[in-house]
């Protein structure tokens, strides 16, 4: 119906048929677009682009066959990353309306990205839902890398430079792996096929431990072989543990997400795969220096206790000397001993003739001479048989010591052993071979190393 607002024409006469006015019109179909039709994609070519000075931005959207005006608000294009100009193939995501003022169709633009690459990164962000969704990115499936893998396969381009720093980082920490190259494409028509291709063939091979999976940098296109589903899927059925080596540290791909281990780059692909022999290395450098300083500290402390002993050792020869030294005081004691003797006895005697000699009586002088020449030979034939034990008990003692002596044994041809800890070796059981032995003779003494052990059977 007709409403005329107060002060305006007289509305035309309409015979009771419903009439609407042209703003009445332009509204309901404006309400019926932006109702019915959701908000869409539509891509084409710039045309008539003009941005005023309030910010906005006004352009159409034409393909060969047809066009549609298009209004990009101030509040939205301020996200716009690129700078939109005729003739620009672009992607927008927008709503469908109607620009009452004229009756033109329009459509109101709320996102807008260049075509090649926002087809790709919507390709993209597909099928990443799509793999996550089916859990092929979930950390439980993803199988842990070898300790040390013996052979590592490297799937990747065999000009580029990326397989040369591989090998190269391979080479200098892990040199005992052998590295295989698997040579596939890592760019353009088919090259996705092939890496696919090469990552089931070494996963039904089952030659390598570990599969290094990549290429160098690049862009979005030379990188979107490694974002192919068929590579995606190969690398989640692959049984062998997987590294993804794709490109520099910023970029990512599909292939990073479903690999059992994302490297930045080939370089760090091929020292996670040596880390372990590189620690091991070290480590193995490490106890070296300790087990060698350990060793040197002890070989100190074994010699200075050697040197001790040695300086506690006294020689069988200075023993004999001092066996020797208290004999002579023992003869000399005894010699005065019986010094002494004959002393007191001559004394008695004088005595007795003194006594003889006031009584004069030749009987007593008879019989006293008789005990004289008794006690004479008593006393003689005492010291000569004190001195013939004392004599014997020498000799014998002499003898004793001369039997104990090691320098008499070592004499007779025989030699003394020892451990490299100063212990005697009484057995071979002491020994093993390669051992270092010090070996003492009577005329000196020599180090040894035991060749061979022959055990006597008792």
């Amino acid at each position: 119906m007709l409403n005329n607002p107060p002060g305006a024409p007289n509305p035309l006469p309409t015979d009771g048929r419903p009439v609407m006015t042209v703003s009445e019109l332009n509204r309901e179909v404006k309400q019926l677009l932006e109702g019915s039709v959701p908000l869409l994609w539509v891509g084409g070519e710039i045309s008539n682009f003009a941005a005023p000075s309030s910010g906005h931005w006004y352009f159409t959207l034409k393909d060969a066959r047809a066009q549609v005006r298009c209004a990009m608000f101030r509040g939205r294009n301020r996200n716009v990353r690129f700078q939109p100009g005729n003739g620009r193939e672009v992607l927008a995501r927008a709503r469908v309306s109607l620009y009452e003022g004229r009756g033109e169709f329009q459509l109101i633009i709320e996102h807008l990205e260049e075509a090649g690459f926002g087809a790709l990164m919507r390709q993209l962000e597909e099928l990443k839902a799509k793999l996550q969704a089916e859990g092929l990115f979930e950390l439980t499936r993803k199988k842990p890398l070898p300790f040390l893998p013996a052979t590592i396969g490297i799937i990747t381009s065999p000009t580029g430079a990326a397989v040369r720093d591989m090998i190269q980082v391979l080479g200098r920490r892990y040199p005992a792996a052998k590295v295989e190259l698997i040579p596939v494409a890592v760019q353009g028509q088919g090259a996705a096929q092939q890496i696919a291709n090469a990552i089931a063939l070494a996963g039904r091979l089952q030659r390598h431990d570990l599969l290094i999976v990549g290429r160098g940098g690049g862009s979005l296109e030379d990188l979107w072989a490694f974002n192919e589903e068929v590579v995606a899927r190969a690398l989640a059925a692959c049984p062998i543990p997987t590294i993804s080596a794709v490109g520099h540290e910023t970029d990512n791909t599909i292939a990073d997400l479903v690999a059992d281990v994302r490297a930045p780059t080939p370089s760090a692909a091929a020292e996670i795969a040596s880390a372990n022999a590189a620690t091991l290395l070290d480590t193995t450098a490490a106890i070296t220096r300790r087990l060698k300083r350990a060793m040197q500290q002890q070989l100190r402390h074994v010699g200075q206790r050697l040197q001790i002993t040695r300086n506690r050792l006294r020689h069988p020869r200075e023993q004999l000397h001092n066996r020797a030294q208290q004999l002579d005081h023992l003869e000399l004691r005894l010699k005065a001993a019986m010094d002494n003797q004959v002393e007191r006895r001559h004394q008695l005697l004088s005595s007795s003739l003194r006594s003889f000699a006031r009584v004069h009586p030749e009987q007593q002088i008879a019989a006293k001479r008789q005990q004289l020449a008794t006690a004479t030979q008593n006393l003689q034939r005492s010291c000569k048989e004190l001195m013939t034990r004392r004599h014997d008990r020498l000799q014998h003692a002499a003898a004793m010591l001369n039997n104990v002596s090691p320098l008499s044994v070592l004499q007779r041809g025989y030699a003394i052993s020892r451990n490299a800890d100063g212990e005697v070796i009484k057995s071979v059981q002491q020994v093993t071979p390669g051992e270092q032995v010090s070996v003492i003779l009577a005329s000196g003494e020599f180090e040894a190393t035991v060749n061979t052990i022959h055990s006597v059977r008792e």
